[in-house]
């Protein structure tokens, strides 16, 4: 086991105001620290989704592990062939590794705080996502940046089936 030391001298401080939004209802992101920001130790936004939106489709990011911690509403998250539904105050810990989905559970709104740890770029992943949604970018263009994003992704029957 390796221990990985983030390389950073200043506290990270983000406002609510501050802090860039994109998206738009019924899914947006707010992006609070990337990991340049962090030392590379943590990459960290806040996804708020309308009743019953998707967040994000199955995938796997190989080098880091994502949390998902539920300010509010209730979520479905997958973890490997298991779904869950989270509520306010649950956590859900994901492994490097191990796929990966999430959305607002039926009939409720979700408002997440996720932590990716080490931290991997994901402010541009989501303005790229952003691009797509604008038409400025193809839908194709997000599998030539996997690599980039440690976001793979992945067809999951479990969350066909649920979703």
């Amino acid at each position: 086991m390796s221990l990985f030391v983030p390389k950073f001298d200043e506290t990270v401080i983000v406002r609510e105001a501050d802090a860039e939004l994109v998206g738009q209802d019924p899914t947006r992101v707010r992006l609070l620290a990337d990991s340049d920001a962090t030392g590379g130790a943590l990459s960290i936004v806040r996804v708020t989704l309308g009743e019953g939106a998707d967040g994000a489709v199955p995938h796997v990011h190989r080098n880091s592990a994502e949390m998902f911690y539920l300010l509010d509403g209730a979520a479905e998250v997958l973890s490997g062939d298991d779904v869950v539904t989270a509520e306010r105050g649950d956590l859900v810990v994901v492994p490097a590794g191990r796929p990966h989905a999430f959305a607002a559970a039926p009939g409720a709104t979700a408002d997440i705080l996720i932590v990716i740890t080490p931290g991997v770029e994901r402010f541009e992943y989501f303005r790229h996502l952003q691009r797509i949604r604008l038409g400025e970018a193809t839908v194709e263009s997000i599998l030539d940046v996997q690599e980039r994003y440690d976001n793979h992704f992945l067809r999951s029957t479990a969350w066909d089936e649920r979703r």
